[in-house]
């Protein structure tokens, strides 16, 4: 295997120095030049393996060298060079199309790291490895010029190493852009870890993300990886990451500057190699002006910005995205896929969706229980209705029974803990334990007297945990 090569680019002869010394003894070949001029020239006559460069340069910017390799060598990472805290020029290096940045005053260790992370995924890539996940874009459904833009920004992304930041109202698949993210891009063949944040108790966040040794406290009975560890040559993905107490903002965010972890217990530093993903429906900006959110680690883990839009800002897409779901459902269920009827689309279309694609899934799963056959209509929808602001919201009644035997059946109204969802349910419950009570629980009849299918009850029942 012939010696791999590493051009260095920087106007500071001790900083060339310095590389040249420390990559050598990693038995690399290096070039150092001082301006953009002479990396052109060395560019032109050689393939290089890795690229350093500085930001600023006698005849202009390390800039111009990142968008030079990117349109001419596309296989060759490149690493900018920063003054020490600037965050700015690390975002702007990572946004041009580097792999990653080097602060000054270059750390060796995390130098070294960076090199070897570098050539392995960059020989991943050429060697076609990185491609032996699926491309999973087709999962990303929508022909609309707002899906357009993100499955483009999708591709850029999965280029570079840069930390991404992606918004968005729950239920439009933030996780679904994280995973095609890391699929796309050259740690592919590596774990992709997802981890909600909020579901993790504050206690134990430690452990879970660091690991812990055997017998570094009361229920350590061996030794545990954490998330980190566990996404090792892969991607981390943060998802609400807005609900990460103060205290584990900290320690993360010494685990993503210094590229190691600790697990509880141990007396060194574990080095780790994993490209961080986040996502939270809250605005983490205003979570940072209300200090409940640390700036400096929105800044780390926000380099990149990606917005999934919600369903209502493009319902062109809603029939596709429909027709996709039921196809879902039939492959699940074993039957053949729904078809949903002129009135019930354009229900569908007209619809505002607060819970986004989600919510679009959880609906026509409901509507194929409810449907008569393999056709849905506007009813088997069960849309919720618009209410002027002056009058109570009025909760669709189970089967279509009337709101006067509805009223009958005992159940709280909606409060600011239970909300409308409970209070729907708590009628369903009733309705349909009484009618079980009085046909002596034989559904058939049961359904019947419920004005709904058999297999609309059974849903319900499995719905709502009536055995």
């Amino acid at each position: 295997m012939s010696q791999q090569t590493v051009l260095v680019v920087d106007d500071e002869r001790d900083i060339r120095e310095l590389l040249t010394i420390t990559l050598g003894r990693m038995d690399l070949l290096v070039d150092a030049v001082g301006t953009v001029t002479e990396a052109r020239r060395a560019l032109a006559e050689r393939h290089y393996d890795l690229c350093f460069t500085d930001m600023r340069l006698p005849d202009g910017t390390g800039h111009e060298v990142v968008e030079l390799i990117s349109a001419e060598h596309p296989d060759t990472p490149v690493a900018m060079i920063t003054a020490y805290g600037n965050v700015d020029a690390a975002v702007s290096a990572l946004k041009a199309g580097a792999f990653d940045f080097v602060s000054k005053p270059v750390d060796i260790q995390m130098l070294r790291r960076l090199v070897r992370t570098a050539l392995r995924l960059a020989e991943e890539k050429r060697s076609g490895q990185a491609a032996a996940k699926p491309d999973g874009n087709e999962r990303l459904i929508g022909d609309s010029s707002a899906m357009q833009q993100v499955r483009g920004t999708i591709a850029k992304l999965a280029r570079n190493q840069a930390p991404v930041y992606i918004a968005g109202e729950s239920g439009v698949g933030k996780e679904l852009v994280a995973r095609l993210i890391h699929e796309q891009g050259p740690r592919a063949a590596g774990p992709f870890v997802p981890v909600n944040c909020g579901a993790i108790p504050s206690e134990l966040m430690e452990s879970e993300f660091f690991g812990h040794r055997k017998g570094s406290f009361t229920g350590a009975v061996g030794d545990k990886e954490g998330l980190f560890q566990a996404a090792h040559g892969g991607t981390l993905f943060l998802d609400e990451v807005a609900e990460l107490p103060l205290h584990m903002q900290v320690k993360l965010l010494r685990a993503i500057q210094e590229k190691a972890v600790r697990p509880i217990g141990a007396r060194e530093e574990v080095p780790v190699d994993v490209r961080i993903l986040s996502a939270t429906h809250k605005n983490l900006a205003a979570l940072v002006e209300q200090g409940q959110f640390r700036q400096d680690l929105f800044y780390r883990i926000n380099v990149i910005e990606l917005r999934v839009p919600p369903l209502r800002e493009r319902r062109g897409d809603v029939p596709l995205l429909a027709n996709f779901v039921l196809r879902q459902l039939a492959t699940k269920s074993g039957g053949a896929p729904g078809r949903l009827l002129p009135a019930a689309q354009q229900a569908l279309e007209s619809y505002d969706f607060p819970g986004n694609v989600r919510e679009l899934e959880n609906i026509l799963e409901r509507a194929m229980a409810m449907c008569e056959g393999d056709q849905i209509d506007v009813t088997d929808l069960m849309l919720p209705q618009r209410t002027p602001r002056s009058q109570e919201p009025v909760a669709p009644m189970p089967g279509g029974m009337p709101p006067a035997a509805a009223a009958q059946a005992p159940a709280a109204a909606p409060t600011a803990n239970g909300g409308l969802d409970d209070y729907i349910s708590n009628l369903e419950r009733t309705a349909i334990i009484k009618a079980l009570e009085e046909s002596r629980y034989n559904k058939t009849a049961a359904a019947k007297k419920l004005g709904i299918t058999f297999r609309a009850l059974r849903y319900k029942l499995k719905k709502l945990g009536i055995d």
